[in-house]
């Protein structure tokens, strides 16, 4: 089987990408990846060099939710039709909506795993304001649903927003995303310490929620979502504020092995967006063995069940008071992690993944074949 996949380089979807395409690779499936967004480093696409069958083509074409897509679209949507023309692909897993009616006679399954009208109504509470722009992207998401034969979703929630906010695909399917545990050392001690990622300023990952409050144990805010390369010469982009009562140190971008480490070395992972349709980090702790505490809103509840601990949605001073029980507590602490992460290898392993992927792929094939 010979899949097209597109990609994002610019958030956090580049890991599912990777988790993805390395999973289809070695399985045998015989990937060509299309990115858009901005050309990547060398570093970045470092772990492609031992994937055998992949064929990778980089573009810098703009994204559909920035606002100068609208000028991009007719070339880029050109150029991934004469990719689709050569290649010859079986199936296209498109990660953007504006592709999804692509004028090629080829299978399409549209991922849906974040858009802008969904986050606007996830962390502002409201629609967005209707601008021209607005009503264009619109219609390039709603055109892309229609034109899709099945539309993929990280979660039951956001396959609901997405019917909500645009339109109600032919065909769904929930697939979970999921890692490889490999990448994980669940097995290290662990210190008295939070971890959480995600930028300051950013309303969605809101994690400005552990700066609200002292807390007994210090805590780490990682202030962004993508790793880099290892430098040449070390970098020092922390920033560390502590009194008497509490300690928070804030650090820029880390290598994965930084990350790793982090999360290994973490007892506690803060998982508090209002808007995690993917949910990544979360799952990386939960496979490093921390205790989910999470924000309570319908994405985590359907994602975590009675593997976290939920405090009240949005809420510094009930996300204080659960990390001060699991600081006195270790026995509490200590069985969470362990559901989380024992949650984490049983439904969100790569491998699960790319099951619920070549199941859609070969019904969508042999669909193909009998209206032929």
């Amino acid at each position: 089987m010979h899949v097209l996949v597109t990609a994002d380089t610019l958030s956090g979807t580049w890991t599912y990408t990777r988790e993805l395409v390395t999973g289809l690779v070695t399985r045998g499936v015989r990937v060509t990846l299309v990115s858009f967004g901005e050309i990547p480093l060398p570093e970045r696409t470092a772990w492609m060099d031992s994937l055998y069958g992949l064929d990778y083509r980089p573009t810098a074409f703009r994204l559909e939710w920035m606002q100068e897509a609208e000028q991009d679209l007719p070339d880029s949507s050109a150029f991934l039709a004469d990719v689709v023309r050569e290649v010859r692909p079986d199936v296209l897993h498109l990660n953007q909506f504006c592709y999804g009616d692509l004028p090629v006679d080829v299978p399409r399954i549209l991922m849906a795993h974040g858009d802008l009208v969904t986050w606007t109504l996830a962390v502002q509470g409201r629609a967005p304001q209707p601008t021209r722009w607005l009503k264009w992207y619109r219609d390039i998401v709603t055109r892309g649903i229609a034109g899709a034969d099945a539309v993929a979703a990280p979660s039951s929630w956001m396959l609901d927003a997405v019917r909500a906010c645009y339109a109600r695909p032919r065909r769904e399917a929930v697939i979970y995303p999921g890692r490889n545990p490999i990448f994980f050392n669940p097995y290290v001690n662990k210190d008295d310490s939070v971890l959480s990622v995600g930028r300051l300023l950013d309303a969605g990952k809101q994690v400005f929620l552990l700066t609200q409050h002292a807390h007994p144990v210090s805590v780490c805010i990682v202030g962004a979502e993508q790793t880099v390369p290892m430098p040449r010469i070390p970098i020092r982009a922390d920033v560390k504020v502590a009194t008497d009562q509490s300690s928070v140190a804030i650090r820029g971008p880390q290598t994965e092995s930084q990350l790793r480490a982090l999360y290994s070395r973490a007892a506690i992972y803060a998982a508090t967006s209002r808007y995690e349709p993917l949910g990544m980090a979360p799952l990386d702790a939960a496979l490093s063995r921390c205790a989910i505490v999470a924000n309570d809103v319908p994405s985590f509840r359907e994602v975590w069940g009675d593997a976290a601990l939920y405090f009240r949605t949005n809420d510094a001073a009930s996300l204080a008071a659960i990390l001060r029980q699991l600081n006195t507590d270790r026995d509490l602490r200590r069985a969470y992690a362990e559901r989380a992460y024992t949650r984490a290898r049983q439904r969100f392993t790569t491998k699960r993944m790319i099951d619920d992927y070549l199941e859609l792929y070969r019904s969508l094939v042999s669909a193909a074949s009998m209206a032929a």
